[in-house]
């Protein structure tokens, strides 16, 4: 009796979580007052600055994704390279530089994951402190 108790609660909690996960994700796919989504805006970027990304770029911005769980990680890459492609389309960039690749992945980030980027920054020899701005306005 007890165990189909506590695996009925258990059910219940492990639907719930996922119901909460899928309703985010349906909430991103909603069409904003411009008739595209976050996620729509996001591939736009992707698209529109996919040329502008060379192989040290992709390799510096998966070392900064490394402390995402790898289940997740496919999902903040894309979200922090939609960032960089906004940022990158805003300013003309006819490269991707260091500079927008650490501004997009602080404005695509929570504050809490800014301390192992300047960690990062600092095993790569990179002054944390010209990004300060970037991270006030966040």
């Amino acid at each position: 009796m007890w165990f189909i108790f506590f695996w009925t609660i258990f059910l219940a909690v492990t639907m719930f979580i996922g119901g909460y996960f899928m309703f985010r994700k349906f909430l991103k796919r909603l069409p904003k007052e411009d008739g595209k989504s976050i996620l729509d805006w996001q591939d736009y970027y992707i698209e529109k600055t996919v040329h502008l990304w060379s192989d040290e770029d992709k390799a510096f911005l998966n070392e900064l994704v490394e402390p995402v769980p790898e289940l997740f990680r496919d999902v903040a890459k894309g979200k922090i390279a939609g960032k960089i492609g906004e940022y990158a389309v805003e300013e003309k960039a006819e490269t991707m530089t260091r500079e927008l690749i650490i501004k997009g992945y602080i404005a695509a980030t929570p504050k809490r994951d800014h301390k192992f980027l300047i960690k990062k920054l600092k095993e790569k020899q990179i002054d944390p402190d010209r990004y300060e701005t970037y991270f006030q306005q966040q």
